[in-house]
């Protein structure tokens, strides 16, 4: 068991390394030689990395990949991804190559608004607050305006702010609930900034409200923090043909198919267990599209979700119709995403990612964002009911299996040519190098 540490985060790196190597592994200096392995040549972008976050120790590769050929809005684009899961950046360009062809994606971002909440305690008079914030509401609006200013010449800000009894839930409880603008940042700092002058403010002004008892005037602020969940920051995204152009090498029957595919977006509908999965998929195409833009894919998965269960019960985002022999399939899904600020501005590959998609605004972010999770969506419900999803899922696997034993380059040819056939598990793969060495 490793000895404790104080003042850890004091040490250097290289010292923090030695401790770890030291008190974590059999081998020290084989740690100490795989994390340096992963350094950065360049000692400036090494250190630059090395700030993102604390206690650094290394960098954790993950793949870049770009699925081309999505046409979206009438443009086309190709979409970076990075994602360590095999067959989802070629399921995401299978779908994108299948749609060019039948009119692209269609995308549009229906609001914008994000969410901040003071959350407080109010002993007393539920009327007599009431009556207080509409006295002070402009105030919250005049004592942010150092905050705000910036945002306002580009055309965001506070929206407006709203006292909301929660007694009913919770003892006493109350919060302002305020909505923002925030243009092309995500907004965090923006909205935690002016929450917190919020929360001065309204303590301050309670203070001296001269028709509040003593205890009234001691309004108690729990905290002040933006909200994940933002059901009013929506992008709508959809592909629609005519049945009969939904014909390709293994969807020869396109009506057959299309039924399928409908009846399988419903069960994801009322069935969570189903949903759940479904959901995922169309995640492996959002999260890889966040995270090679610099933006938060905990945020977006945790606000997602949330919108998923906002009936009550979880159920599919997106949806499936066929309507006077019209195939369409949408979904409308909440993003709050950044193209200036945070990593956008130091990452260098982000901003390689930014660049490669024509340096969207937050808006076209939200839409080809949406689009990919939509595309990965299409093309996994398309395996399912057609060849099943393991047929392509395996053979993409493939190369993660081989490259788990030690094989020369004509037994992984082999290996690849004899699979071409056959089914793809891990134990076959197995068998088969055996059989290769013998």
């Amino acid at each position: 068991m490793p000895k404790s540490v104080t003042g850890f985060s004091k040490l250097t790196k290289e010292e923090k390394i030695n401790w770890i190597a030291s008190n974590h592994f059999f081998n020290a200096n084989e740690a100490i030689q795989t994390i340096k392995q992963y350094w950065n040549s360049d000692t400036d972008l090494q250190q630059l990395h090395d700030e993102f976050i604390e206690n650094t120790i290394s960098n954790f590769y993950l793949p870049l990949g770009v699925a081309p050929n999505f046409l979206i809005n009438g443009k086309n684009h190709t979409i970076p991804m990075v994602i360590e899961e095999s067959s989802v950046v070629a399921a995401a360009s299978k779908s994108a190559k299948f749609w060019s062809t039948r009119g692209g994606f269609k995308a549009i971002v229906l609001n914008s608004e994000k969410i901040g909440q003071v959350h407080f305690i109010f002993e007393g008079d539920a009327q007599k607050l009431n009556q207080f914030f509409k006295g002070i509401k402009s105030k919250f609006f005049a004592e942010t305006e150092s905050i705000t200013k910036n945002m306002q010449k580009r055309g965001g800000g506070i929206l407006d702010v709203e006292l909301r009894d929660k007694t009913t839930e919770l003892e006493n409880y109350y919060q302002l609930h305020a909505t923002f603008e925030t243009k092309d940042s995500m907004g965090a700092n923006f909205i935690n900034s002016c929450l917190e002058q919020f929360a001065k403010t309204l303590k301050n002004e309670a203070e001296k409200h001269e028709s509040f008892s003593s205890e009234e005037k001691n309004i108690e602020v729990i905290m002040s923090i933006l909200s994940n969940y933002v059901p009013n920051c929506t992008v709508r995204v959809e592909v629609s043909c005519k049945v009969a152009e939904l014909a390709e090498k293994n969807i020869p029957d396109p009506f057959a198919f299309s039924q399928k595919f409908v009846q399988a977006v419903k069960i994801a509908e009322i069935e969570p267990f189903r949903a759940v999965t479904h959901n995922k998929g169309i995640m492996n195409g959002i999260d890889a599209v966040v995270l090679a833009t610099g933006n938060d894919f905990r945020a977006v998965e945790a606000g997602v979700h949330a919108f998923a269960s906002r009936t009550g019960k979880y159920s599919s985002l997106s949806h499936a119709k066929v309507e006077n022999d019209i195939f369409t399939f949408w979904m409308e899904i909440p993003l709050a995403l950044g193209t200036v600020g945070g990593l956008t501005s130091l990452h260098p590959l982000v901003k390689i990612s930014l660049e490669m998609l024509g340096n969207p605004s937050a808006h076209q972010l939200m839409e080809i964002v949406a689009v990919a999770g939509l595309a990965q969506n299409f093309a996994a419900l398309r395996s399912l009911t057609t060849t099943g999803i393991q047929e392509g899922h395996m053979k993409m696997h493939l190369n993660n299996i081989i490259n788990q034993f030690n094989v020369t380059d004509a037994e992984r040819s082999a290996i690849k040519n004899h699979f071409k056939t056959n089914q793809v598990s891990h134990s076959a793969v197995v068998d088969y190098i055996e059989s290769l060495k013998k």
